[in-house]
């Protein structure tokens, strides 16, 4: 129990808080209206940085958390264990959790995700090597750094690059301890003696400023010059001092910004689309309605697509009254 596996988009959020759809996991998913009594010490729990404040805590506690039918990793092999073992999720708070961070924040957390999946130290369809850290154990860490770290931790100088190598040092220290506790459950621990990881945490040991910087250049800078224009791929290639470096980078983050309206555009249509699929294909109640009017309004264009929904189920119900006439079945919603 407590680990948390995405029953929808793996990765939730990009940098304008938005849906981004990377891949799908699918698994069979009950809600829980009520906030977990394993979880009860965490609403009350004494936060030194205010992070996350008691307007999120409330927020993420009223939403309550889902039970989702995936087996520990441990029983996965057990002719029934594997079929019918359930598990607390907590994806709908991590959501709320993680578009409260910063931005520093939300590109460290981009950062450690890329670098641990680029250099094959999480699991992942194409590693053959099972050490068995997941994007979870990156998650975790993060949030825990979010709530013990002040403020000032993560903004004075503005070093990601440190902040990467202190958080990897940290993890390293949990894999060697086999001590990870979940964020939400104080007494989980989502490692265990059957876990090889004494490969990872020795390479995260090794990890400095120096390394990472190089690294990040070449791998993480460099492939995000490599999805922009054409004239920005070209200033990497001859990024070979510190000031065309930072030009470099300026010129990435104006591309994006510049592009950050189409692309919120083209999410905008694609959730309408699948706003009035979902109305013309499903029996939809007041109570059902409620419910995604209310999730939608979660999103960073959430009032928008909120009233949409409104206006796309009174249309179906006034197309329903036009055709059948009123009848007792319209009095659901």
């Amino acid at each position: 129990m407590g680990d948390s596996r995405s029953h929808g988009p793996a990765r939730l959020t990009d940098n304008s808080g938005l849906p981004e759809v990377l891949s799908v996991d699918t698994v069979v998913c009950a809600r829980c209206l009520s906030w977990p009594s394993q979880a009860a010490d965490w609403p009350i729990r004494h936060r030194n940085y205010d992070w996350p404040d008691s307007a999120t805590v409330d927020r993420v506690a009223s939403n309550g958390c889902d039970m989702v039918q995936v087996a520990h990793r441990q029983c996965k092999q057990d002719e029934w264990t594997g079929k019918c073992q359930w598990r607390l999720s907590f994806s709908r708070a991590e959501i709320v959790l993680l578009n409260s961070w910063m931005p520093v924040q939300q590109i460290v957390y981009d950062m450690l995700r890329f670098f641990m999946k680029t250099n094959r130290l999480i699991d992942s369809a194409d590693n053959s090597e099972r050490f068995l850290v997941s994007n979870y154990h990156i998650k975790t860490l993060m949030l825990w750094a979010a709530e013990l770290k002040p403020r000032s931790w993560w903004t004075e100088s503005l070093n990601l690059v440190r902040i990467c190598v202190e958080l990897l040092h940290t993890l390293s220290v949990c894999l060697t301890d086999t001590y990870c506790p979940q964020y939400f459950i104080n007494n989980c621990n989502l490692l265990d003696n059957s876990l090889r990881v004494g490969m990872v945490a020795s390479k995260l040991t090794l990890i400095d400023e120096a390394y990472l910087s190089t690294w990040l250049v070449n791998n993480y800078i460099g492939k995000c010059a490599q999805l922009c224009s054409d004239y920005i791929p070209q200033l990497f290639d001859y990024a070979n001092n510190i000031t065309k470096l930072e030009n470099l980078v300026t010129a990435i983050v104006e591309f994006r910004l510049n592009v950050s309206l189409s692309d919120l555009w083209d999410i905008v249509k694609c959730a309408q689309l699948n706003i009035v699929a979902s109305i013309s294909n499903c029996s939809v109640t007041a109570k059902s309605c409620a419910r995604w009017i209310n999730e939608l309004t979660k999103f960073h264009v959430g009032p928008l697509l909120s009233e949409y929904c409104s206006a796309v189920v009174y249309l179906h119900v006034s197309y329903k009254i036009s055709r059948d006439g009123f009848n007792e079945n319209l009095i659901m919603f």
